[in-house]
C-alpha cells in the first residue's frame, strides 16, 4: 500500500512538472541549468523578467540602410535562422546543402494565434560600422552591443565580425518557454573580448580527422566564440597534406590516400572557417617533427651508430643548401595556400643526438665555429626558416623553444608558451617584447575522471609578475587537443565542452573565473549544443538535457 501510494505521488509530480523530473532527493546531485544565458558571460548584461515570443514564421534578420553589409552577413542571417528555430536538424542543412531543411515539418510548440495576447519580437535590426573585411585577423574589433527592449531588437557593431559575435550571443538568449514557445528576455549587453587570439589546437597527423567532423568542431568554436583554428596537420606520424608543388609528400607521407587533405578539402575548411569569424593557422613544425617529410625527399638527418649509418633519421638537415631549397619552395606554396597573415612554425623538442652523429653535420659544425653547440646549430637553422617565411610577407608563431634558444625573430612573431613554470616564460618573453600565447595549462588531451575543467577554469594568461605593459603583449591563449589518442570517433565529445571553458577565459572579464557560478551555465551550454547536433560530453556529473543527443 505505500509503495502505491509512492508511486502515485510521483506520476502526479511528472504530470505538473511536464514530464520533466524536478529536483528532489531522488536525484540531489542533479545540476540545474540556467535558461537564456550566453557562453562565454558577456563583459555587460542586464536582462529583466519582461518577455518577447520569438515565432519562426514573424521573426526575421534586417540590415539597417545606413549599414556595411555583404555575404558573410547575409548567409549568417541563414545559418542563425536555423540554427534558432530548428536546432535539431541544423547540421544536416549545413554539411549537405543541397538538401535543404524540410521547415513545415518543424513547428513551433505555439501557433501565432495563441500569441496574439503576447509581445513578438519581430526582428533583429543589424548595423555594421566599417566596410567588411574578407578574413578575420589578430587586430580586428569583435565588439558589439546588443538592445533587446521592443518589438525590435538592434545589434550594433564595428565590424562583421562583431557583429557574428553579437548573433552569437542572441541565438543564445532565445530559450524555450512554457507559454511562449521560443522566448527571449528584455536584454542589454555591452560586449567585446579580453583577448584577441582564443584558439583551439587539433592534431590531425596522429590520427586522421574527416572534414566533416573538422567542420563540426569549426561550428562548435563559432558557438563558444573561438577565433582562431590552430591547424597542426603533420607532425612525424603522417603528411595528409595534399602539396601541390611535392605531391609525393602526401603520396607516400600520409597514412594512405584516403587520408588526405586535397587542395579543395582545404579551400573548403579555410571558407567554412572564414564564414563564422575564425582564422585557420596552419603549423608546419620543423626541424624536428619531421620523420613523414623524409619517406621520398632527402631533407633528414642521417643518423650514425660507430661511424656507420644505421638507416634511422633525425631532424631536418642544416647542413645541406638543398634542405632550405626545399623549405622555399614548401613554404612559398603555403604562403599562397592560407590566406592568414601567420604561419605557425613550430620549433618545439629538437633532439640534438642524430645531429651530434653525423660527420657531415659535424663537419658543417666546424665551418660554421658552432664547436659542440647544437643549440647554436638550431637557431641557425630557425633563424634560415624565418628569413625563408619572412620573406613571402607572412608573419610566423612558433614554440617558446625558439625563444629559449635565442633565436632572433621579427617584431611582431607570437611566442607560444606550452612548458611550466608557465609563469616565468611569460614574464621572459613578455620583457623581450614579443606577443605571446598561453596553452600550458590548456592541453585537453589530459583527461582525468570528475569535474577536469575546473583548474582550466582558474587558468589566467596574465598569471605573471610582469608590467602593464609586458601582459598587453599577452594576445591570447589556445586549448590543444594532440591526437594520439584521439580521432574523428572522439575528437568531438573529448573536446566539447571543455574547451568553451577556456573559451570564456579568454573571452570574458578577468574577474570570471568562479567555478560554481560558472556550472549552471556551463550545464546550459552543453545541452544547448546537444540541442544543435553536437555531442558534447557531460562535465558536471549526473544530469540530463531536456533533448539528449540521438545521431
Amino acid at each position: 500500500m505505500r509503495l502505491s501510494i509512492v508511486v502515485l505521488f510521483l506520476i502526479v509530480l511528472v504530470a505538473f512538472t511536464n514530464g520533466k523530473r524536478p529536483r528532489s532527493p531522488l536525484n540531489m546531485f542533479y545540476i540545474e541549468p540556467t535558461s537564456g544565458q550566453p557562453w562565454p558571460k558577456p563583459q555587460s548584461m542586464k536582462i529583466t523578467a519582461q518577455q518577447f515570443a520569438v515565432h519562426p514564421a514573424a521573426f526575421h534578420f534586417m540590415v539597417n540602410s545606413t549599414s556595411q553589409t555583404c555575404d558573410t552577413l547575409t548567409s549568417a542571417f541563414d545559418r542563425y535562422y536555423k540554427l534558432i528555430f530548428f536546432p535539431q536538424t541544423y547540421f544536416d542543412s549545413i554539411l549537405k546543402p543541397e538538401s535543404p531543411i524540410d521547415e513545415k515539418n518543424q513547428k513551433s510548440t505555439k501557433t501565432l494565434d495563441e500569441l496574439r495576447d503576447a509581445t513578438l519580437l519581430k526582428r533583429l535590426n543589424i548595423h555594421v560600422q566599417q566596410p567588411c573585411e574578407q578574413y578575420l585577423t589578430l587586430e580586428s574589433d569583435e565588439s558589439y552591443t546588443l538592445t533587446i527592449n521592443a518589438d525590435n531588437a538592434m545589434l550594433e557593431s564595428v565590424s562583421i565580425w562583431g557583429a557574428l559575435r553579437g548573433l552569437e550571443t542572441f541565438s543564445q538568449l532565445i530559450y524555450n518557454d512554457d507559454d511562449l514557445g521560443f522566448a527571449v528576455n528584455n536584454t542589454l549587453i555591452n560586449d567585446f573580448p579580453r583577448f584577441a587570439h582564443r584558439g583551439l589546437l587539433l592534431d590531425t597527423s596522429r590520427h586522421f580527422i574527416s572534414v566533416k567532423t573538422l567542420k563540426m568542431n569549426l561550428e562548435a568554436m563559432a558557438q563558444s566564440k573561438f577565433n582562431v583554428f590552430h591547424f597542426h596537420i603533420v607532425d612525424d606520424q603522417s603528411f595528409p597534406y595534399e602539396s601541390r608543388t611535392y605531391p609525393e609528400l602526401s603520396g607516400a607521407g600520409a597514412f594512405n590516400q584516403a587520408h588526405v587533405y586535397s587542395q579543395d578539402d582545404i579551400a573548403d575548411l579555410i571558407e567554412f572557417a572564414r564564414q563564422r569569424g575564425i582564422r585557420v593557422l596552419v603549423e608546419f613544425d620543423s626541424p624536428g617533427h619531421t620523420e613523414s617529410w623524409g619517406l621520398v625527399l632527402d631533407v633528414l638527418t642521417h643518423c650514425y651508430s660507430g661511424g656507420k649509418p644505421n638507416n634511422e633519421f633525425g631532424p631536418m638537415d642544416p647542413s645541406r643548401n638543398s634542405t632550405f631549397d626545399f623549405l622555399k619552395k614548401i613554404f612559398g606554396e603555403i604562403a599562397t595556400v592560407f590566406p592568414d597573415h601567420y604561419v605557425h612554425l613550430g620549433g618545439d623538442e629538437v633532439d640534438f643526438d642524430c645531429w651530434r652523429s653525423n660527420p657531415n653535420v659535424q663537419a658543417f659544425m666546424r665551418q660554421m665555429e658552432f664547436g659542440d653547440d647544437y643549440a647554436l646549430l638550431e637557431q641557425y637553422y630557425m633563424q634560415t626558416v624565418v628569413d625563408i617565411v619572412g620573406s613571402t610577407g607572412k608573419g610566423y608563431a612558433v614554440w617558446q623553444e625558439i625563444i629559449d634558444n635565442n633565436v632572433t625573430v621579427k617584431a611582431d612573431t607570437v611566442v607560444e608558451v606550452w612548458k611550466d613554470p608557465y609563469p616565468e616564460e611569460l614574464a621572459r618573453v613578455t620583457k623581450l617584447g614579443y606577443r605571446t600565447l598561453l596553452s600550458t595549462c590548456w592541453y585537453l588531451n589530459y583527461i582525468s575522471y570528475g569535474k577536469d575543467w575546473i583548474p582550466y577554469y582558474k587558468c589566467d594568461p596574465h598569471n605573471f609578475n610582469g608590467t602593464d605593459e609586458q601582459k598587453k603583449l599577452v594576445v591570447g591563449g589556445e586549448a590543444c587537443m594532440w591526437g594520439e589518442f584521439i580521432d574523428a570517433t572522439n575528437v568531438i565529445s573529448t573536446t566539447w565542452p571543455r574547451a568553451s571553458i577556456v573559451a570564456e577565459r579568454l573571452w570574458s572579464a578577468a574577474d570570471v573565473k568562479d567555478p560554481n557560478a560558472a556550472t549552471p551555465r556551463l550545464e546550459e551550454h552543453r545541452c544547448r549544443s546537444i540541442r544543435r547536433g553536437i555531442p558534447a560530453s557531460p562535465v558536471n556529473g549526473p544530469s540530463y538535457c531536456d533533448y539528449e543527443y540521438n545521431r
